[in-house]
């Protein structure tokens, strides 16, 4: 798919320099075309600021530290499509220095570690192509990279293909909690990964069509989470899209890294309509026949659509009554309720 589509509706405007942005008010910060919200986070120097992104198109790479906690970034319009930060490093992509690829983390063109962080009416996006780049092999090419507890993304859109979303945490023994609300993801494989305690309220996942002969041309979710957590991603009252043909797609793989073979993958699908898109009868699959998909905590209740039809029960594991009243926002994340404030 070519960058333009995957990039469509998205305003354009020249492009990011190094220029401070603009405080215009106590512990808020301006940014406009021609700024940086690099410089921007960069400023910041307590909890609490705001930085207000006008509507443009920041091609740029952001990464927010640990050390900025409570740290609200947010479109200066309620349109998500109007401020875009975008940028196409990839896995396999070299470092400008010599030392080396980027890495999958490495190639997120937002990044942070940063607790309580708010990130709300933006576009972040990351349209590295695999076809303008045969010669690479680590086609993974993450659009945010997000760890630290009490992250929020409200009304966001988040555009790649492969790892679109990094949802993790940052260290393998913490259960850092992300909130993710009203937004809109689209990729192809494994886009939506990683071992954060991650909820999904209300959104949009949207398959890619993906130009190869094979199926599944790839899975929305691959969750990597630590045993001891007691719960991994949880999606509900959203809705799975397509742009491919029916069946494609597979809702989930588990994803056990080698560097935490102990990890034991959850994901809960509840109250969710899946379209067409989705293999109804064999929605889920293996990352590596060592870790089959049955072994993991696989759950459905209650969803809706076409790719929901349970034609083959042992395929679909799905939560009794009881079960699903454990698997909710409030036994997610605790005493955190981000979903209060609206």
């Amino acid at each position: 798919m070519p960058r333009r589509t995957l990039l469509a509706g998205l305003t354009t405007a020249a492009l990011i320099t190094a220029t401070p942005a603009h405080a215009h008010a106590r512990r808020v910060l301006h940014v406009r075309p021609g700024d940086s919200l690099q410089a921007a986070v960069d400023a910041v120097d307590g909890p609490g600021w705001t930085i207000v992104v006008h509507p443009g198109t920041y091609r740029q790479v952001v990464n927010v530290p640990g050390g900025k906690e409570e740290l609200t970034i947010r479109g200066a319009s309620r349109d998500p499509r109007a401020a875009v930060l975008v940028y196409d490093n990839a896995n396999g992509t070299q470092k400008p220095d010599g030392s080396g690829t980027y890495g999958t983390a490495g190639s997120a063109a937002f990044t942070s570690s940063a607790p309580g962080l708010t990130v709300r009416d933006l576009t972040l996006a990351n349209d590295w192509l695999r076809a303008d780049h045969p010669e690479i092999t680590g086609t993974q090419a993450v659009a945010a990279y997000v760890t630290g507890d009490r992250t929020h993304f409200e009304n966001v859109r988040l555009l790649a293909h492969q790892d679109t979303l990094f949802a993790d945490t940052t260290a393998l023994d913490a259960f850092d909690r992300q909130y993710f609300h009203r937004c809109y993801i689209e990729g192809d494989v494994d886009f939506v990964f990683g071992r954060g305690r991650a909820v999904f309220d209300a959104c949009h996942f949207h398959t890619l069509q993906r130009d190869v002969t094979f199926t599944p041309k790839g899975m929305v979710f691959a969750p990597a989470t630590a045993r001891a957590n007691p719960y991994g991603f949880l999606a509900l009252r959203g809705r799975i899209t397509s742009g491919a043909e029916d069946a494609a797609y597979k809702i989930a793989r588990p994803w056990v890294p080698s560097y935490e073979t102990t990890a034991w993958p959850s994901l809960v699908v509840r109250d969710t309509w899946i379209g067409s898109g989705i293999d109804a009868v064999t929605p889920y699959t293996n990352m590596r026949d060592a870790y089959p998909w049955q072994t993991m905590r696989f759950r459905e209740h209650a969803n809706s659509g076409p790719g929901a039809v349970i034609s083959v029960p042992e395929n679909r594991p799905q939560l009794t009554a009881e079960e699903a009243a454990t698997h909710t926002r409030r036994t997610y994340l605790g005493d955190w309720r981000p979903y209060g404030r609206g």
